[in-house]
Parts: C-alpha cells; sequence; structure tokens
C-alpha cells in the first residue's frame, strides 16, 4: 500500500510537471534580417504597441541591406511582418511606440543628423515630428516613448540635457508644444531609460539606470505640474532599464539588470510609500541573468518578463536568455530557455495581445540573409490565457468615450461598465468605442460578443464629479449636502484636506457630510474607488 501511495504521488508530480509545460507554447514566428529592407536587432526599450486593427508595432534602430536608419514595423498576430515606414536623416528610433486615443503611434527617435532626437507622431502616412530637442534645457537622447496622460498630453523622458546635463521628464502637447517637467541631477536620476506609466492615483512613476544615492538608480514619482519625489534610491541592486508596472494591489513591479544575491538583477516590488522588496534575485544560471526589459501584468494576475542572458543553452556565452513568470507574491518559474536559433538576447518587454497570447522580440540570434549572428525574432508565447476587452484608457467620467480593442467584435450585442448598459459603437471587427453610463461604477468592462463575453483586462475607473454643495459656510458639525455625479462609491470626504468622520452616499448623486472637528476653510473633495474629485468653490468654516 505504501509502494502504492509512493508511486501514485510520482505520477501526480509527473502529471503537474507535463501540464506546467504544455501551458507555455513558444513559437518562433520570424526572423529578423531575411529580407531586405527588414527591421534588425530591435532592442529597449522597444516597446510593442497593439493597435486598433488588432496588429502589433514597434520600432527598430538598424535596417537590412537599406539606406534607411530604422524603421517602424507592424507584425500579424499570426507573425507577418510589413514595414510602417523607414526613418532617414540619421533617425535612430530606439522606443517603440504607444497607442494614443485618437488611434495613431508615439515614439522618439534617440538622434539624428541634424539634433539630438525627436518626439514623433506615426499616422498611416507617416511620422510628423512634433519636437526635436536642442540638448539644452528641454533635453535630448529619449530611448522611450512618451505615454498619453488623463489630459490628453504625453509624458516621456530624455537621457541627456536639461539644466544639469543628467536628462529631463517633459510633457507635450498632439500639437508639439512641450514644456520641462523636470530636470535630473544625478542626485534625483540619471539616464531615464525607460518610460514612465501613469498610476491610478493620476501620478506619473518611473525609473532610472543610473543615479540616486549609489549611483544605481532611483525609482521616483512625478506630479503633473513637475513635483518629483525619489521613492527609493537602489543600492545592492541597481540599473533598472524596463519601465515599471501598477498590478491590482496597487503595488509596482519592475527589474534591475544588476545586483542582488548573485549579482544577475532582481524583480523587485515597491509600494507608492516607496517601501521596497527583493521578490526574486537571478541566479545567473538556469533563471537568467540582466533583465533589461521590464515586466507584463496578463490577465492571469502574474508577471511575465525576460531575461537577456543566462538559461540552460549552451549555444551563446553566457546563456541566450529566459522567458519567466512570478506571481505578486514572488513564486518564480522559467518557462522558456531560448537557444540562439530561436533568438537570444531578449531585451524588450513583452506585450499580451487581447488575444491572450504574449508576444516579443530578441535583439539576436535565429537565423538571417544579412546577420552572420542573427539579427533577432519575433515570437509568441501561449499560456491558455482567455482573450479580452483591452481599454486603451482605464480612466474617465461619466459621458466619455472609451476606446476598446479586441476581437470578434462584429455582431457586438452589449457592452457594460459593471454591469450598467452603455452605448457602444463597433467600428471593426478589432475597435470599438463606448460612452460610459450614468449610474457606471468602477469595475470591469465587459463586451458581449456572437462568440461569448470579453472581459477587461483592467480596472476601469469611473472618475467623480462635484457639481455644488449647500450650505457654503457652516461650523464644525454641520451637515452639508453634496451633489455630483459617480458618488455611489465615496469612500472618503474632505473639508480643506480634513478627513470628515461622518459622511453617507446617498445615491449616485448626492453625499451628505458632516464637517469635522479641524476642518479648514478650502475645497471640498470626495473620494471613490475612482479617483477624488474636488469642489470648484471654497467651503468657509466658521465659529
Amino acid at each position: 500500500m505504501k509502494t502504492h501511495r509512493i508511486f501514485a504521488v510520482f505520477v501526480l508530480v509527473l502529471l503537474m510537471l507535463a501540464a506546467t509545460t504544455a501551458a507555455a507554447q513558444f513559437s518562433e514566428l520570424y526572423n529578423f534580417g531575411n529580407g531586405q529592407g527588414d527591421p534588425l536587432n530591435p532592442t529597449y526599450e522597444g516597446m510593442i504597441a497593439q493597435g486598433r486593427d488588432g496588429n502589433l508595432y514597434s520600432t527598430s534602430p538598424n535596417v537590412a541591406a537599406s539606406n534607411a536608419t530604422g524603421t517602424a514595423f507592424l507584425f500579424t498576430p499570426a507573425g507577418t511582418l510589413s514595414v510602417a515606414y523607414d526613418f532617414i536623416n540619421g533617425q535612430v528610433p530606439e522606443s517603440g511606440l504607444t497607442l494614443g486615443t485618437d488611434g495613431n503611434f508615439y515614439g522618439t527617435t534617440e538622434q539624428s543628423n541634424t539634433d539630438y532626437g525627436e518626439v514623433f507622431k506615426l499616422t498611416p502616412n507617416g511620422p510628423t515630428v512634433l519636437h526635436s530637442f536642442t540638448n539644452g534645457d528641454d533635453g535630448g537622447g529619449p530611448k522611450a516613448p512618451p505615454i498619453e496622460g488623463t489630459d490628453g498630453n504625453f509624458c516621456g523622458t530624455t537621457t541627456t540635457g536639461g539644466a544639469n546635463g543628467r536628462g529631463t521628464i517633459y510633457k507635450i502637447t498632439p500639437s508639439g508644444t512641450l514644456t520641462t517637467l523636470y530636470a535630473f541631477d544625478y542626485t534625483h536620476g540619471a539616464d531615464a531609460f525607460a518610460p514612465l506609466i501613469q498610476a491610478t492615483d493620476g501620478n506619473f512613476y518611473g525609473n532610472t539606470f543610473e543615479g540616486g544615492n549609489s549611483g544605481a538608480g532611483v525609482v521616483y514619482k512625478i506630479t503633473s505640474s513637475g513635483k518629483l519625489t525619489v521613492l527609493t534610491s537602489f543600492s545592492g541592486i541597481g540599473g533598472p532599464a524596463g519601465p515599471l508596472v501598477q498590478a491590482s494591489d496597487g503595488n509596482f513591479y519592475g527589474t534591475t539588470s544588476q545586483g542582488g544575491d548573485n549579482g544577475a538583477g532582481v524583480i523587485f516590488k515597491i509600494t507608492p510609500g516607496g517601501k521596497l522588496t527583493v521578490l526574486h534575485s537571478l541566479n545567473g544560471s538556469t533563471d537568467g541573468t540582466s533583465p533589461f526589459a521590464g515586466l507584463t501584468l496578463a490577465n492571469d494576475g502574474n508577471l511575465y518578463g525576460v531575461a537577456s542572458q543566462g538559461g540552460n543553452s549552451a549555444n551563446c556565452q553566457g546563456g541566450c536568455g529566459t522567458i519567466f513568470q512570478i506571481s505578486l507574491k514572488g513564486k518564480f518559474s522559467v518557462l522558456y530557455n531560448f537557444d540562439d536559433t530561436t533568438g537570444s538576447y531578449p531585451k524588450v518587454t513583452l506585450t499580451q495581445h487581447t488575444n491572450g497570447t504574449l508576444y516579443g522580440d530578441t535583439s539576436l540570434g535565429g537565423t538571417s540573409k544579412y546577420c552572420t549572428t542573427g539579427c533577432g525574432t519575433f515570437f509568441s508565447l501561449k499560456m491558455g490565457l482567455k482573450p479580452f476587452a483591452g481599454l486603451v484608457f482605464a480612466s474617465g467620467k461619466v459621458g466619455k468615450s472609451v476606446e476598446i480593442l479586441g476581437q470578434g467584435f462584429t455582431g457586438t450585442k452589449s457592452v457594460s461598465f459593471s454591469g450598467t448598459a452603455a452605448k457602444f459603437t463597433v467600428v471593426s471587427d478589432t475597435y470599438l468605442t463606448a460612452t460610459v453610463p450614468s449610474g457606471a461604477t468602477t469595475g470591469s468592462v465587459q463586451v458581449t460578443t456572437p462568440k461569448g463575453t470579453l472581459t477587461s483586462n483592467k480596472t476601469f475607473r469611473v472618475t467623480p464629479q462635484i457639481k455644488s454643495f449647500t450650505p457654503p459656510s457652516g461650523k464644525v458639525g454641520t451637515a452639508v449636502t453634496i451633489t455630483g455625479v459617480s458618488l455611489t462609491q465615496t469612500n472618503k470626504v474632505t473639508f480643506g484636506g480634513v478627513k470628515a468622520t461622518t459622511f453617507k452616499a446617498k445615491s449616485d448623486t448626492q453625499v451628505t457630510a458632516t464637517v469635522p472637528t479641524g476642518a479648514k476653510t478650502g475645497h471640498i473633495a470626495i473620494t471613490t474607488l475612482g479617483g477624488t474629485a474636488a469642489s470648484s468653490g471654497i467651503f468657509t468654516v466658521t465659529k
């Protein structure tokens, strides 16, 4: 009986291992450099963005057998390559692309023959240069693409220039008016390779490759007005090159390319308040080493990433790199080992397509007509994850038009925000728009198609609004009625920044609150699960 139990456990372990292996299905979809004009050697940041047409867009700094100095390219989910645009005049687009709410893509060139890099908008007719950097106060040498903020403007980083010569953080309007928000000074960071992210609190977060107290880089928060706070200065770990990602727990996750227990880099978590935790130290061999890419939060709640070297292949000195998965609690596993023929030296952050599949590329390896060591590969990794509805923007007020990416939208029956039906327009099989309905609350967006229901991979945050309040003044203990929109999920009310101890959401349009002890004359603010709204008028606290 004991032998039978041991055998049963052994079989169960084998089945579990087989199931884990079967779940990760790697496919090499394309070898860069097999055709004239092909993109070559995609590198960080190289961000990959899904377009309204369902294709995946990015850039590369090299082109096969061409006078072009870089390309913007696209892949279909099946792996068919098309070149969207060839850059000339020394323009080097390392950034990859981000999708704007106008349907166009935005990126940067690190340099050109005439300036220190550019911010560009890529339309179907080609790129429009929005700003040419001078390496002065505006900065220079941008490596990351800008991202669109909730105010409709774009924010990004540069690696050189600025008042201190250490790079800048900038804001640029869609028409090209650039404002420098912050100039790095080494103490507060330097060499901001990674793109910013805008968190659920409305602030922007990012990291720098160098600078800080020990020179190993920092994680920072910056407001839309340019106030920067260093959340942590790396020590013992460092060199973060990829972007942060905010998970459903509100914390941020990222990688460093150096340091940790084995000197091979780490995967870390940092709270909005700046508490840093190392979730996993790469071992420099089987785990991988030197992760330059950031992490991707997939719709199964796990994080996925790549290490540029390491793994179990002997075809590359130091290993060809790995693809890994890590949970928010730090459970780590290697999903795939590159072997050079399937690619090597992956440095670009993975992206999850709305079909559920993860996509990425490598800088080297593969088979190529134009590169002796391989020009890199484009690949997919299937983990059995479900298709989902992709939100281009994950927050907005009632009445806002929300853009949703996906597949199988033709014949869509309904769209809802946390169960509240919304008006919608199907633009194509891979793109639709929906209007945030009155009464919507913060939660998932669901799209019911002829083939089933797609749930958003992100929580949509319905932004509250304050329209008025009465009375306009009163002493401590006064009951104040606040009217507005999207107030059902109110969890905090403040008077001049002082929290009310007694309040009640009577409906989606009305909240009552009692003026608290210590209240100050100022704006009334309401916080819900979707954000914070402040009154335009001033409430006067009387004695």
